[in-house]
C-alpha cells in the first residue's frame, strides 16, 4: 500500500509513540476494506507499539479507529485518509500514541477543563486543502480529553450518508448529531464556540496589553511581512488577525512565488505564521477589526476589536485582504454550502456525477470548471462579458472538454432551490434580454474579490471599490495609518507583491516612528 521511502518516514515519525495503540478496522468484502486493511498492516509493521485488530463493529465501512490501550483516548477515520490527509492520520497516530501535539500549555488546559461529552463528525474531501486543518483539531482535542470523540469522514465515499445529512460542502462539522460549523477551523476557533467564556477572556487579556509602536491588522502575506520587518526594527509589534495565512489558507496551488516552483496555500499559511513566532510578535488571533480610531491628544490610535476589546498604538498597518466576491442575488446566501460554493478543489467530490455551474470565465473560473469536468457530469460555464477572460491555453483545454457548455453574455439572476439544496440558477441573455433557467445540483462562484475594508468607511479614504487609498510608501489618509495587501489600491493581487508592500509599510511606519521621537522628548 505505503511504497518504501513513505514506510520509511512513516518508520521515524512512530518511533516518537510513548503508548502503545491498537488500530481497529471495521470492513466488508469492497476493495476499498481491502486497499484500508493494507494500510494498516503497512502502518503496524513500522512499529511494535502499534497492532492492528479487526472487528467489523461499526456501521461506516470501511473505518478504523486509532485507540490508545487501556485508555478511553481515540479517534476514527471514515474513509481510506491519504492525499491531504495523510498528515492527519500520522498526526493521529503519534498524538493518540502520546507524543505531545504542538498546542500552547493554556490551549491543553482550556480542552481538558471542557465539562461535557462531545461526539465530533467532520466530512472531507481527499481534494480538500481545507479540511485538513479541522480534522487534525478535532483529532488533537480528542487526544487530550476523552470526553471529547471525533470521526473523520470522507464524503465521496459515503455519498448516501452525505446525501441523507445534506452535506454540500467541506468541511462540514456536526456536534453531537447537530450541525455545528462548515469551512475552515483551528482549535481556538472551535474552543471559541463550545467554551461561551473564551471570547470574553481573550478580551480581558487584550484589554490590559500595553500600546504597541505597530499594530497590524491582519495575518495574510502582508500582514505577515510587515509584522517581520517591524520585529526585526526592534520595536513592539502586534498582530490581530481574523485567521493567520488569511485567503492564502483557501488557495490550492501556488506557482508563481518566484525560488518555490510549486506550493500549496496552508503549507505557505503554516510557513508565514512560524517565521512570524521567531520574532518577538504579540500575535493576537480570532480578531476581527470592527474600527479604527485616529491619534487623540495621547497621540495612539485606536483599534477596536468585535470582542468588545481595543488596542492602542502609536501606528497601524492594516492589511485585512480581500475575500470571494458573492453575486448578490436572490437565492445566493440561502443556498451558500447548500449548493452555492466557492472553493470546487474543497466541495467539487460531493458533487460527483452530478450538474454544475462555475460563474466567471477568468482563469479562476476557468480552471474550475477544467477541475470539475472530470468529477461531475456536466460543467455550464457562465461569463458576464461576451467573450472568456482566461488565458488562451486554459480556454483551448476547456474547449476540449465534451462535458462542459459555456454561455457568455449572461448575466446571473437568481438562484434556485427546493429549500434544502440548490436545483437550478436563472440568467438574463444581454444580447436580447431574454431568460433562461438551468437545471442542476451545484454552483460554483469564481468573480474575484471585495476587499474586507467595509469597518473603514468614513474614517479613512477608500476608492470607489472599497479598497484602501494609499501613496508609494503605503501612506493613508490618516497619519500613521499604512495599509498593505490586497485590501489597497495597488494592482495585480499577487502575494509576492502583498508581501512586498507589507515590508515597506513596516520600513514606513518604522520611519514615521523615529521622526515623532523628536517630538515627544520636547514635549517632556
Amino acid at each position: 500500500m505505503l511504497d518504501a521511502s513513505l514506510k520509511d518516514q512513516l518508520k521515524a515519525y512512530l518511533g516518537h509513540l510513548r503508548q502503545p495503540i491498537e488500530l481497529v478496522a471495521s470492513l466488508d468484502d469492497s476493495a476499498k476494506s481491502q486497499e484500508l486493511f493494507g494500510l494498516l498492516e503497512d502502518i503496524a509493521a513500522q512499529s511494535d507499539k502499534v497492532s492492528v485488530a479487526r472487528r467489523d463493529d461499526d456501521a461506516r465501512k470501511p473505518s478504523f479507529a486509532i485507540n490508545r490501550v487501556g485508555t478511553d483516548i481515540g479517534v476514527r477515520f471514515a474513509g481510506i485518509p491519504l492525499g491531504h490527509e495523510f498528515t492527519s492520520l500520522v498526526l493521529a497516530l503519534l498524538h493518540v500514541g502520546g507524543h505531545p501535539p504542538k498546542v500552547e500549555p493554556e490551549i491543553i488546559e482550556q480542552i481538558k477543563a471542557l465539562d461535557g461529552d462531545y461526539l465530533f463528525e467532520t466530512y472531507f474531501s481527499l481534494s480538500c486543502q481545507n479540511c485538513p486543518d479541522v480534522v487534525q483539531a478535532l483529532n488533537t482535542m480528542s487526544s487530550i480529553n476523552p470526553r471529547i470523540r471525533h470521526v473523520a469522514i470522507d464524503g465521496a465515499l459515503f455519498q448516501a450518508e452525505v446525501e441523507a445529512r445534506k452535506v454540500m460542502a467541506v468541511p462540514t462539522v456536526l456536534l453531537n448529531g447537530e450541525p455545528f460549523a462548515q469551512g475552515r477551523m483551528g482549535i481556538e476557533e472551535i474552543l471559541a464556540k463550545i467554551d461561551t467564556g473564551a471570547v470574553a477572556r481573550a478580551a480581558e487579556k487584550i484589554k490590559a496589553k500595553e500600546a504597541f509602536d505597530v499594530l497590524v491588522v491582519g495575518g495574510g502575506p502582508a500582514g505577515a511581512a510587515a509584522a517581520i520587518y517591524a520585529a526585526r526594527k526592534g520595536i513592539r509589534t502586534g498582530v490581530a488577525a481574523e485567521r493567520f495565512g488569511g485567503q492564502v489558507l483557501d488557495t490550492m496551488a501556488i506557482e508563481n512565488f518566484i525560488s518555490v516552483p510549486h506550493t500549496e496555500g496552508p503549507k505557505l499559511a503554516t510557513a508565514l505564521e512560524t517565521h512570524v513566532k521567531d520574532y518577538d510578535v504579540d500575535i493576537m488571533n480570532l480578531q476581527k477589526a470592527s474600527g479604527l480610531v485616529p491619534a487623540g491628544a495621547d497621540g495612539l490610535i485606536e483599534v477596536k476589536l468585535e470582542s468588545g476589546a481595543s488596542l492602542k498604538t502609536k501606528s497601524v498597518i492594516l492589511a485585512t485582504g480581500a475575500r470571494w466576491r458573492q453575486m448578490n442575488v436572490p437565492g445566493e446566501n440561502e443556498y451558500r454550502n447548500k449548493g452555492v460554493a466557492y472553493c470546487p478543489h474543497c466541495d467539487g467530490p460531493l458533487f460527483k456525477g452530478k450538474r454544475v455551474a462555475v460563474i466567471g470565465g477568468g482563469n479562476s473560473g476557468v480552471e474550475a470548471a477544467i477541475d470539475l469536468a472530470g468529477i461531475v457530469a456536466h460543467v455550464t460555464l457562465i461569463e458576464f462579458d461576451a467573450q472568456l477572460r482566461a488565458d488562451a491555453v486554459l480556454q483551448r483545454k476547456l474547449f476540449s472538454l465534451p462535458n462542459v457548455t459555456v454561455i457568455t453574455s449572461a448575466l446571473t439572476t437568481e438562484v434556485h432551490g427546493d429549500g434544502s439544496k440548490v436545483t437550478g440558477l436563472s440568467y438574463k441573455n444581454r444580447t436580447d434580454d431574454s431568460l433562461h433557467r438551468v437545471e442542476l445540483e451545484g454552483i460554483f462562484v469564481q468573480i474575484g474579490l471585495v476587499p474586507n475594508t467595509e469597518w473603514l468607511k468614513g474614517t479613512l479614504a477608500l476608492s470607489p471599490r472599497g479598497e484602501i487609498e494609499i501613496d508609494a510608501r503605503g501612506q493613508t489618509s490618516l497619519p500613521g495609518v499604512f495599509a498593505a495587501g490586497d485590501a489597497t489600491t495597488v494592482p495585480y493581487k499577487q502575494i509576492i507583491i502583498a508581501m512586498g508592500e507589507g515590508s515597506k509599510a513596516a520600513l514606513s511606519a518604522f520611519d514615521y516612528l523615529i521622526r515623532l521621537a523628536p517630538v515627544e522628548a520636547a514635549a517632556a
